[in-house]
């Protein structure tokens, strides 16, 4: 017969039965500090040169030299941000994949009528990026250095003069639609896909004037290859104090500004989730982030990410309003 006496057999596994406890407790945090362990491919649903590569890829950049592992753009345009959207909601959440996307897929859940993802069911909210005015420019063939010239030479041009967009039911489209509505003229809308290419249509004289986020519009603005008529903030910019407001400038009410955000797909670990937070936030730590986000005219983000979550909520409400009412919809 085995006599084991009990008490030594406690004296013996308790040390390690403690141990085996703390590390599972530790588990989540040790999984946010080895995060990332490979490169991180960061979607972006535009393409090159638009106003989300303009925060995209120095961000990207400072991940990069933080952590040692590539943030890798993967730009992937068209549809007003949703086929790169869908691609992010359908990754694998593994931590791996990250989606940079403005304001405007907010928008797309009122604007298209078959989205193949849910924005606030499929994806994790992370946090801001930025936060811009908006700008209305205008090609430099348009004779109008303000926005009541602006709206002279459209009512002069009845039906003739076009507004260019990053694309149907985007904020930029829409934008279009309530300017036009609240300054009583007509003007054809003519979608692209993305921002970038807007601009080099406007560059180019093929359309008359669009809206843009005044990161991506600022270094044409300062290199007199674009007219800025009015910034849609309810202020004037820091960056461009001399351009008035179209508030100011005759358009009581009319407000409009974009954000840039973060999410990653369903089902990726909450710490994962956390420590991307924490870095966005260690980024804007260096002072040369925050001088260039200031350049470009931009507040920094970097709110918690529930607060993101309760932010994007409240904007697809508010942009589904001006769908519905602007009667848009998108196939």
């Amino acid at each position: 017969m085995v006599s084991i006496n009990l008490r030594s057999h406690v004296r013996f596994w308790a040390p390690l039965l403690t141990l085996t406890a703390c590390m599972a407790l530790w588990a989540p945090v040790a999984h946010a500090q080895e995060w990332p362990q490979k490169p991180v491919k960061v979607i972006v649903p535009f393409p090159p040169g638009g106003g989300t590569d303009t925060v995209a890829r120095p961000l990207a950049a400072k991940l990069t030299q933080m952590t040692g592992h590539q943030f890798v753009l993967d730009n992937r345009g068209g549809a007003g941000g949703t086929i790169g959207a869908l691609a992010a909601a359908k990754s694998a959440p593994d931590g791996y994949t990250v989606l940079l996307a403005p304001v405007h897929v907010a928008v797309a859940v009122s604007a298209y009528k078959n989205l193949q993802y849910d924005l606030e069911k499929d994806l994790v909210p992370v946090t801001t990026v930025a936060i811009f005015p908006d700008v209305l420019v205008a090609a430099m063939r348009v004779p109008a250095k303000n926005l009541n010239e602006l709206i002279s030479f459209a009512k002069a041009n009845d039906g003739k003069i076009n507004c260019g967009s990053a694309g149907n039911g985007t904020t930029r489209h829409l934008s279009c639609e309530m300017f036009n509505a609240a300054a009583g003229i007509k003007a054809t809308h003519v979608p692209y896909k993305g921002t970038g290419p807007a601009t080099t249509a406007l560059l180019g004289g093929e359309v008359d004037y669009i809206f843009e986020a005044l990161g991506s519009a600022a270094g044409h603005i300062r290199n007199g290859k674009l007219k800025p008529i009015a910034v849609t903030s309810a202020k004037r910019s820091p960056a461009f104090p001399d351009v008035p407001t179209a508030m100011e400038s005759g358009l009581p009410g009319f407000e409009v500004t974009s954000w840039y955000g973060l999410w990653v797909p369903k089902g990726t670990a909450t710490d994962v989730v956390r420590r991307l937070h924490a870095l966005i936030n260690k980024a804007f730590e260096d002072p040369e982030m925050r001088d260039l986000w200031a350049r470009l005219g931009a507040e920094q983000g970097g709110i918690a990410p529930e607060k993101f979550g309760d932010f994007v909520s409240r904007e697809v409400q508010k942009w589904g309003k001006v769908v519905r009412e602007a009667k848009i919809t998108v196939e």
